[in-house]
């Protein structure tokens, strides 16, 4: 099956193993996968701040760039909502812009979601024997309603030690550019992720988002919680490297 990558700003700029992985991943389970360098932002940062003009001119640059993709993949919940639930809504009612946006949406998945949902993958021949918690973001779980998914993936690894944490439907703080403009609230919410995350002995923390990963990562670091991150797609890479 052919799929393009949108691999998302954070991945590029900051974690680009994250996308590695990925593509390593998808062509274990039988896809093609095509990566267009002409691909920059979805307009989800512009979007959640409140400018939806910015975003429109960003939104109009992925049109060009993925409109002819057969399928979309992308290792981010949020991304990809914001691609599903407000791309569309950013152009005219009936014009051209709307319907190609509407087309994009509708082939577009979460990287779980779509090994999963998608291509119907139970398991993948990948060993962790490590104990591993997992956290819910809040754009996979609440706008896409996925949370079975990754958690089907993670526990499919030979020997793994798979330990729910508590609350694990909360936010962990970073939302964005809110963990710009209120620091200290971003700062509160993400302490009590850590330390559930604590509680359960786990010695690293997955997610779908590089995004909570990164908040987390700096509060693990800042409390010296011997505690490390990886994006589902690092857990289930047999060639990944752990940080």
């Amino acid at each position: 099956m052919k799929v393009s990558l949108f691999v998302t700003c954070l991945v590029d700029q900051l974690f680009p193993e994250v996308g590695l992985s990925a593509v390593r991943v998808l062509e274990r389970a039988g896809c093609q996968v095509h990566f267009d360098r002409r691909q920059s932002c979805c307009g989800q940062p512009a979007f959640n701040s409140g400018y939806p003009r910015q975003a429109r001119r960003v939104a109009e640059h992925f049109l060009d760039v993925f409109g002819q993709a057969p399928c979309i993949v992308t290792p981010s919940g949020s991304c990809a909502a914001m691609i599903k639930h407000h791309l569309p809504g950013l152009f005219a009612p009936h014009s051209d812009e709307r319907r190609r946006a509407q087309s994009i949406a509708s082939k577009t998945w979460e990287f779980s979601q779509f090994l999963v949902d998608k291509l119907g993958v139970s398991h993948l021949d990948t060993e962790f024997p490590h104990p591993v918690t997992y956290h819910d973001s809040c754009h996979l779980l609440r706008e896409l309603g996925v949370s079975e998914a990754p958690r089907r993936l993670i526990r499919s690894l030979k020997g793994i030690d798979f330990r729910e944490m508590k609350d694990s439907q909360r936010c962990c703080g970073f939302g964005g550019t809110f963990s710009v403009k209120f620091q200290d609230v971003s700062a509160a919410v993400g302490l009590d992720k850590i330390e559930a995350i604590r509680e359960t002995g786990a010695a690293y923390v997955v997610a779908c988002d590089i995004s909570c990963l990164m908040h987390l990562q700096g509060l693990l670091r800042r409390r010296k919680v011997n505690v490390r991150i990886l994006h589902l797609a690092q857990l289930l890479d047999d060639r990944r490297r752990t940080p």
